[in-house]
């Protein structure tokens, strides 16, 4: 499956002027608009940009970067992060350079630069309401779980349109959590690394509150990896304002074929073990949006608590292989309200 890519070489597709702005404009890339130095891009273009989540390394031609951007990490270092922004009312996300910024050659569109540039994601440390003790990475045949957005990929849309049925999900707001029996084995992962079943863990915690490991096993069910947002007090911002922990489901995974099941599959497996799933906000025939501005709009909402919600997830109903990112056709859409609020 594609993998995300930080930096990469980008064609700029528009410029345009921001209200009562004299030193500023903004800049398309892909699905993107960043704000940048005025006359310093022209439509067609050849760019670098430099996604949301980027960490830049510390280094002169970014120092630019220092007052709006420094960020320590106990587990990266030092570096800038770049995120989303506002700039004389305009949403800026990510960041448009010029090919100056890297050596000397011929660049084509597409061409990943992250590691040249030194970039890496900016990532916080895994933490829920209990450590738990790591007993490794993730098992092999499952996937960790990642969306890629749809402003990177707005070919998705043209794809998702010829997909047939499709349904979108309320993007819930914790922290991913896989619980996979195999091999007549139950096991649990966080976001990247296994548990071990011990009472430091509050995942594992969970697991056996609602008896999943034994519902698993009387189920009659074969190698499956269920994929969740773990969600509660101490988890993230708790935006959900749950009393207690919850997990919902938004992926299952047939680990013998490696295929993702359907909404109905996984709607069923659900309601056999007593799973709650992530909320299902539509569902249709044929995938009518165009554009990633008319998504942008579709993903703003709030939770039942009235905080922002995070955004949506869009995938067909039944599963289909996307010939863009080379995996199970799906992509995200975050909510720009969230972004920049919370």
């Amino acid at each position: 499956m594609e993998t995300r890519k930080l930096a990469s070489i980008q064609i700029v597709l528009d410029v345009s002027p921001i209200d009562g702005a004299d030193r500023i404009e903004c800049i398309h890339v892909l699905g993107w608009q960043c704000v940048g130095n005025r006359g310093q891009f022209h439509k067609g273009d050849k760019c670098v940009y430099m996604e949301v989540d980027s960490f830049l390394p510390v280094e002169e031609r970014f120092e630019f970067l220092r007052a709006s951007s420094f960020r320590h990490s106990d587990i990266l270092g030092d570096g800038f992060r770049l995120k989303t922004m506002k700039f004389r009312g305009q949403i800026s996300q990510g960041l448009v350079q010029p090919l100056s910024i890297l050596p000397a050659g011929e660049w084509e569109p597409g061409q990943d630069v992250t590691d040249l540039l030194g970039i890496r994601k900016w990532e916080e440390e895994e933490r829920v309401t209990g450590n738990g003790t790591v007993i490794g990475g993730f098992p092999d045949g499952i996937p960790k779980t990642d969306e890629l957005r749809v402003q990177s990929y707005p070919m998705l849309i043209d794809e998702l349109k010829n997909a047939g049925p499709y349904y979108i999900t309320t993007k819930m707001d914790g922290t991913s959590v896989t619980m996979y029996w195999k091999n007549r084995c139950f096991g649990l992962c966080g976001r990247n690394y296994e548990y071990a079943d011990d009472d430091k863990c509050c995942m594992w915690t969970y697991a056996h509150e609602r008896n999943i490991p034994e519902k698993m096993a009387e189920s009659g069910l074969e190698d499956i990896a269920i994929q969740g947002e773990y969600c509660g007090a101490g988890i993230q911002k708790n935006r959900l304002k749950l009393l207690k922990p919850a997990w919902y489901v938004f992926t299952i995974l047939d680990l013998k074929t490696g295929h993702r099941l359907s909404l109905k599959d996984m709607q069923a497996i659900c309601a056999l073990l007593d799973l709650d799933m992530v909320p299902v906000e539509e569902e249709g025939d044929v995938f009518p949006y165009d554009s990633v501005d008319v998504l942008l709009e579709r993903a703003k909402g709030k939770y039942a608590s009235g905080m922002n919600k995070e955004g949506i997830v869009i995938r067909p109903v039944t599963p289909v292989y996307s010939h863009v990112i080379r995996g199970p056709l799906s992509m995200k859409v975050l909510n720009n309200d969230y972004l920049l609020k919370d």
